[in-house]
């Protein structure tokens, strides 16, 4: 046992379990058997005193197999509409699930407008806090039927790692159809290693995930890994794991060394930063000089027009929008309180000014520190 593992998962007890749709769904559509395993492990748990939120796919797979499909869908109506057929079943399989042990469940499905709106991100926090305390366990999957590309999470890890920050989970376990991590592809003639423990996402490790996807889901290894950089970020700790193997949740809750552990960041971002950073979708661009780099990176500061060279996109107050450097990388995103236009106009300029050109200064920053994100520096 690494002494991490021990270390991390000992206080683990609020844990965030995604489940994805390469271990729900069988050849005849769910597999009944391995959702039994699972909530079996989960119910005993939550009577241990662990509390436990789900993100489960499946709901599509589920859909196809009522309607006799073999082959995966293309078209987005046709997923809605099979989302919308297999939602209710999936549900029904929880229910009954979690039923045999006296336990509730609840759905939620959620669409990434749900989610952008800082009043209804904390709504959505409320209500899931309330559900654990009564000892109720959340089943959440994204609203497909309804979802279009502008509000879609992408794919459910994308979901589960924005509802682990919610939550404030002491775990994400990220439940696959693979034994974790590994240094290459599995199955591509060469020799791989599953890599037990992750310190830190560097670009070396997102290259090593592959992006191909599960034929019953959407993300692959890289959204996985992707996901996993989300909440590390949080202070989160991650483990990838096999999801059909028996027992596994409890194999990982005891701290054995099983699947790939990604460390949280010893330096994390705080709640309202981490919605900005990774919730929030950036509307237009903020072109900074170096001497704005440095103050925001390094010296903790809010962006005055001062910094400022230009603009791109057509954004408006409160916004979020990216901040970025003259090497046109991505520094830090947040929420401004001028618009792109009135922006263009002081841009350079010092804060004194702002009133003389725009005939009122509602604010002295363009971006304040306390709605800013400051994007972790990748090494190498």
């Amino acid at each position: 046992m690494m002494p991490e593992r021990k270390q991390i998962l000992g206080n683990a007890k609020r844990v965030l379990v995604k489940i994805g749709s390469g271990v729900l769904t069988g050849k005849d559509g769910l597999d009944l058997t391995i959702i039994d395993h699972l909530t079996d492990e989960i119910a005993g748990l939550s009577k241990e005193g662990y509390q436990f939120v789900i993100v489960s796919s499946g709901a599509i797979a589920s859909g196809m197999h009522r309607m006799g499909f073999r082959t995966k869908l293309q078209s987005m109506p046709q997923k809605q509409a099979a989302a919308a057929i297999g939602q209710g079943r999936l549900m029904r399989v929880y229910s009954n699930a979690f039923g045999r042990h006296d336990m509730n469940v609840a759905q939620i499905l959620l669409t990434m407008s749900d989610l952008t709106n800082r009043e209804r991100f904390l709504n959505m926090r409320n209500t899931l806090s309330v559900l654990m305390e009564w000892n109720v366990i959340p089943i959440i999957n994204e609203n497909d039927t309804v979802a279009v590309e502008e509000i879609k999470f992408g794919d459910n890890d994308n979901l589960a790692a924005m509802m682990a920050n919610i939550i404030e989970a002491h775990l994400f376990i990220n439940l696959t159809n693979t034994a974790g991590l590994y240094d290459g592809s599995p199955g591509k003639g060469k020799k791989t290693r599953l890599i037990p423990l992750v310190r830190e996402i560097t670009e070396d490790i997102e290259r090593v995930a592959s992006d191909e996807s599960d034929p019953s889901g959407t993300g692959g290894m890289k959204s996985k890994v992707l996901a996993a950089k989300k909440v590390t970020a949080f202070g989160i700790p991650c483990i990838i794991a096999p999801g059909k193997a028996k027992g596994i949740i409890q194999e990982i809750l005891s701290g054995k060394d099983v699947g790939t552990l990604f460390l949280p960041m010893k330096e994390h971002m705080r709640s309202k930063q981490h919605w900005i950073a990774f919730t929030l979708r950036a509307r237009g661009k903020i072109l900074v000089d170096e001497g704005a780099e440095r103050a925001i990176i390094h010296q903790g500061k809010s962006l005055l027009p001062s910094g400022i060279t230009g603009t791109e996109g057509d954004f408006e107050v409160g916004d979020p929008v990216a901040c970025v450097n003259l090497d046109g990388v991505v520094i830090a995103k947040g929420l401004t309180n001028y618009s792109a236009a009135d922006i263009n106009k002081i841009k350079g300029l010092r804060t004194s000014r702002i009133e003389q050109i725009l005939g009122a200064k509602p604010y002295d920053e363009v971006i304040h520190r306390d709605n800013m994100a400051v994007q972790p520096r990748k090494t190498r």
